[in-house]
């Protein structure tokens, strides 16, 4: 036992499948409270007033009541520390921008002073931080001392923005949720996997599988880019590729003046300067893009009048768009460019350093796209304009204004053949254009660039009043058909009885049927019948290995009761859950688990992660399997030994299917109906003691939607001398 009002962390879990908590990752605290077990919170005068002083936010918390303040009138009625830390945890994680709110909180046992907790969190390190720093803030409150909370929020989001999948890819894998399809990040970066086995597909943020490496090659030359457009009839401004300042200065006059320079194969508008009418700032301009692109080869073009817009090409049509605006500060006499530039500019929400914010932060004493077009209006980031005068900073600098609503068929047809002719699935279409709703050839606009894994934030987070486009369901509805959710099947067996059994059989009747097949279970992982070298892998990443090879078209799993509860199933849902039984609760008392029913509470997660169009397979032979038919959101299947246990019997005369033993063989009933019936004969004699599980089996790929007949000659074909019994 901890000291008097104190809180220990016993053990800290992180569950990254679903688990006995919730179908989604978690982290699970093992807590001592301590002496704090005697008082709650309605019993340490103050601490409801303290917390709420460190911790404001809290007051939105809902809790059990369901209300915004119903945390807070828990805390007033009386609730223990483990409940209370909790949210603080949540909280903390909420306002480093990574949204969370799911959170539980259980005693082990009556009186006991220890706690499990578990909270919901997208990255573990930011999850274990949140929770030491929650501690932290949880004593402050308890023991009346100061907590230094925006240090622990910078902290947090510091990890957040570095460790978490950046706002694009976010955008992209919750559009691909709200479709029900599954996802598994790669890396520590922005590279996700969406859905499993043969039916995947990747993005890397606005990337895709089927982006092309020639196309971003072309992208990314703008020389060549120009050309193709050109041969396709999209508008272009006239220009020419030179390798030095005197070349740039004799072709600005040959195009005719004023001119844009441009490295040519810059992006995100590096090293870009416009509207250049003279030698001297053509001559600037040219050693401002080698610099900035890295190499002698510019591009100098006629400079078209408009704005510059950014329209966003996903497949073959424009799904987002926006305008720029020029960047101008005006003088007060007092302060510099710089000076004015922070704090006109610069103090935009939009803007920032990182993936977050739609627009970068304006570095006048930095950019020196900036210091020529300060230069030539007899500036520099250090003089101070006389009070009135406008300074322009930055040429259609703010694409951020969102004008997808205005966009004419004709330019949005034309940007998405700018697209498809440089041969990107998703583009950012760069185009200047004095009215974005009338044709480009009508007022002389083109387009000027093309380029691949276009910024989405623009589109995410336009300027107030803008309306935010949902771009990450557009690429998701381009890499999946309308139906699609990128499943393949999957099966997971759980209990104790001949698991790794059931799932051999299982995916011999796949492999029969002409599937490839990927199994793990305890035996090992298997690849269509070949075992693979494991290496050292827990069972959550063996699992994990079958859903990444795109190979697999259907995956088993036999899960250990303790991987359920040490690291979450490896699969999120499941077209068929098996559970054999509630045995096994002897090994599991290190987790508090130590009888019958508490082990039904960690198997029905097998159970409740059966999709809705699913089967849970249960054994009818163990009351407390049998029980967790009702949780199912899909339909059940029944086996078992005795055909007359009052499992069966009473599924049957609902018109349920069951599978069980008869003298004539195994036998597969639709109710009072029998479907078919398998000779017992396909079973070797000393093979009887796996009666049990050779039901299962078959009821599972009947669950699958197999014939009676090809499971029967599944049955026949097991290599049942290269088994060894789970």
């Amino acid at each position: 036992m901890t000291k008097k009002k104190d809180i220990e962390l016993l053990r800290v879990t992180y569950l990254r499948g679903p688990n006995i908590w919730t179908y989604r990752p978690v982290i699970e605290a093992w807590l001592d409270i301590g002496e704090l077990e005697n008082f709650p919170s309605n019993k340490l005068p103050g601490l409801t007033e303290r917390l709420t002083a460190l911790l404001p936010s809290l007051v939105e918390h809902r809790c059990g009541v369901g209300e915004v303040g119903g945390f807070i009138e828990r805390l007033r009625d009386g609730t223990y520390a483990g409940h209370i830390l909790e949210h603080v945890v949540l909280e903390l994680q909420n306002l480093a921008g990574m949204r969370t709110g799911f959170g539980k909180t259980r005693q082990t046992a009556e009186g006991s002073g220890i706690y499990k907790m578990a909270f919901r969190t997208r990255q573990e390190q930011v999850g274990r931080r949140a929770l030491v720093l929650g501690r932290e803030l949880l004593m402050a409150a308890i023991e009346d001392r100061p907590f230094d909370l925006p240090a622990a929020v910078a902290e947090l989001t510091d990890m957040v923005e570095s460790l978490c999948l950046g706002p694009s890819t976010n955008n992209i894998v919750d559009a691909a949720t709200d479709r029900k399809i599954p996802h598994i990040r790669l890396t520590d970066g922005n590279l996700v996997q969406l859905g499993h086995g043969t039916r995947q597909r990747r993005i890397w943020t606005a990337e895709t599988d089927n982006t092309s490496a020639i196309a971003e090659g072309i992208a990314s030359d703008k020389d060549m880019t120009k050309d193709i457009l050109k041969a396709c009839g999209v508008p272009v401004p006239e220009g020419a590729l030179v390798t030095s300042a005197d070349a740039a200065w004799e072709e600005a006059q040959d195009i005719g003046l004023p001119v844009a320079v441009k490295p040519y194969d810059g992006n995100h508008g590096r090293g870009v300067s416009l509207n250049l009418s003279t030698e001297a700032d053509v001559r600037a301009a040219y050693d401002i893009a080698v610099l900035r692109g890295g190499s002698e080869s510019v591009i100098v073009e006629k400079f078209i009048v408009g704005d510059e817009h950014r329209l966003l090409v996903v497949g073959r049509k424009v799904v987002a768009a926006s305008k720029g605006e020029s960047l101008w500060v005006t003088g007060d006499g007092k302060m510099t460019v710089q000076e004015l530039v922070d704090t006109q500019i610069n103090t935009d929400p939009r803007r920032g350093t990182t993936e977050e914010f739609p627009l970068n932060i304006v570095e006048p004493k930095k950019s020196q796209e900036v210091q020529l077009d300060l230069q030539r209006q007899g500036l520099s980031p250090d003089s101070v304009p006389e009070a009135g005068r406008k300074v322009l900073i930055q040429l259609n600098g703010n694409v951020a204004n969102d004008v997808t609503d205005l966009v004419h068929p004709a330019v949005a047809e034309m940007a998405a053949l700018a697209a498809r002719a440089v041969g990107l699935d998703i583009a950012g279409i760069d185009l200047v254009v004095q009215d974005v709703s009338q044709p480009l050839e009508s007022q002389g606009g083109a387009i000027i660039e093309v380029n691949a894994s276009p910024g989405l934030l623009a589109h995410l987070k336009p300027a107030a009043g803008g309306t935010p486009r949902n771009v990450g369901a557009a690429i998701v509805d381009q890499l999946f058909a309308p139906e699609a959710d990128g499943r393949i099947p999957i099966v997971g067996v759980s209990g104790t009885r001949h698991t790794a059994l059931i799932a051999r059989l299982t995916a011999w009747q796949l492999q029969v049927s002409g599937r490839y097949v990927g199994v793990a279970c305890e035996e090992g992982v298997y690849l269509n019948g070949r075992k693979i070298a494991r290496g050292p892998l827990s069972e959550w990443e063996s699992g994990q290995r079958l859903l990444l090879n795109k190979n697999v078209e259907s995956a088993v799993f036999a899960n250990g009761n303790r991987m359920i509860l040490t690291e979450g199933f490896a699969y999120d849902r499941c077209t068929v859950g098996v559970v054999t039984d509630t045995a096994g609760c002897d090994k599991l008392g290190e987790f508090y688990i130590d009888a019958p029913e508490k082990m039904f509470n960690v198997l029905r997660t097998q159970v409740d992660v059966v999709l809705p169009d699913g089967v849970a397979v249960l054994n009818a032979g163990d009351a407390q399997v049998a029980l967790m038919a009702e949780l199912c959101d899909g339909s059940v299947i029944f086996y078992g030994v005795d055909e007359h246990v009052e499992g069966i019997v009473t599924h049957r005369a609902g018109g349920g299917r069951a599978v069980f033993l008869h003298a004539d063989g195994f036998v597969l009933a639709n109710g009072a109906d029998t479907v078919a019936v398998l000779p017992a004969s396909c079973l070797p004699n000393d093979e009887e003691e796996c009666r049990e599980a050779v039901l299962a089996a078959l009821a599972t790929g009947w669950a699958l939607g197999l014939s009676p007949d090809l499971i029967a000659a599944a049955l026949r074909t097991f290599e049942w001398n290269t088994r060894r019994a789970a």
